[in-house]
């Protein structure tokens, strides 16, 4: 009984995350805020969807499978969430205009290849009016 809510609990909060997930997508402005809704949002809600399935199959094999799925999701939608969004900078895709700053403008090599590292007193202004002393 009480692993049939748990499981109900599960679906409902995996259901949730993937709404939260599409609604952003739909609804962020640039392909970097939609890039962090998607393996944020969406990562959690397909984690807590396998994990309701992995209780609610009497199978072992299949219920660790879907468990090692749940993780492999977890450990790779951030590196791959990362890498997007350094083609998209590097390719110009230009940030929304509500943005704060841009951290990366400089940071490249002149030929792109790589990050360039900056000394502490290089770095960005302050990234609000908090931080403005």
């Amino acid at each position: 009984m009480v692993v049939e809510w748990l499981v109900v609990v599960l679906l409902l909060a995996g259901t949730f995350f993937m709404v939260v997930a599409g609604i952003g997508i739909v609804r962020m402005p640039d392909v970097y805020l939609r890039m962090s809704c998607t393996s944020k949002a969406a990562t959690l809600g397909s984690g807590c969807l396998l994990a309701a399935y992995a209780l609610q199959v009497g199978d072992a094999g299949i219920a660790v499978r879907a468990l090692a799925t749940a993780a492999f999701l977890l450990l790779t939608a951030p590196v791959a969430a990362h890498m997007i969004g350094r083609a998209a900078y590097r390719l110009g895709v230009p940030l929304w205009a509500g943005s704060c700053c841009d951290e990366l403008k400089g940071a490249y090599s002149p030929s792109g290849d790589f990050l360039q590292s900056r000394r502490v007193d290089e770095t960005p202004g302050p990234r609000s009016s908090l931080d403005r002393r």
